[in-house]
C-alpha cells in the first residue's frame, strides 16, 4: 500500500552528487523543518520525463519558491551518476536530483512500478508530493502511463 496524505515519510536514504562525488542523504534529516516538493519520474532521459516533467519544474522553480517551497526534489530509480548527468543536461541546477538506485526508498513508500515486461525493471510511479517537515501534505499520483496531475503546471495551480 502506498503512502497517503498525513503519513510521515519512511526512514531511508537517497544519493545526490556532491562536489567530491556521490553523497548519501538521510530522508529524515533532508525533510526536517522545511517544505519540499518532491516529484518522481520512471526514468532519467526517458521521453516524457525529459521533454515535459523535469523541464516544467525547472521553468517554474521561482513560482514554487514564491509559494513557500524550500526545496524541489526529483527522485528516480537511477544511479547518482545518471541523475547528475540528466540534471546537468536539463539545466536543473536548482533541483535536488535524487537517485534511488536500488528502488529502496520508492518501494518503502509503496510507489514502485514494475515495468519488467518492457525490460525496464522496477521503477517509480510518476507523482508529486508536498512534504512539510517529513509529513505528506498533498500527493498527486498519476495513473501508470499518464502524465497529468504530477506536472509542475498542475501542482502549481493546486498550491
Amino acid at each position: 500500500m502506498s503512502l497517503q496524505m498525513g503519513d510521515m515519510l519512511p526512514y531511508g536514504s537517497f544519493q545526490v552528487m556532491g562536489e567530491e562525488g556521490p553523497q548519501t542523504i538521510d530522508v529524515t534529516e533532508f525533510f526536517a523543518n522545511k517544505r519540499v516538493l518532491m516529484f518522481a519520474v520512471p526514468g532519467a532521459f526517458t521521453p516524457t520525463c525529459s521533454a515535459s516533467h523535469l523541464p516544467g519544474y525547472v521553468v517554474h522553480y521561482d513560482a514554487f519558491k514564491e509559494k513557500g517551497i524550500d526545496e524541489i526534489m526529483c527522485l528516480s530509480v537511477n544511479d547518482v551518476f545518471v541523475m547528475n548527468a540528466w540534471g546537468n543536461a536539463q539545466n536543473a541546477e536548482n533541483i535536488v536530483m535524487a537517485a534511488d538506485g536500488l528502488a529502496e526508498l520508492t518501494t518503502s513508500m509503496g510507489l514502485e512500478l514494475d515495468i519488467s515486461a518492457a525490460k525496464m525493471g522496477i521503477r517509480s510511479r510518476r507523482y508529486a508530493m508536498l512534504v512539510d517537515n517529513g509529513i505528506i501534505q498533498e500527493l498527486w499520483l498519476d495513473e501508470p502511463g499518464e502524465f497529468k496531475v504530477s506536472s509542475a503546471e498542475y501542482v502549481l495551480s493546486q498550491l
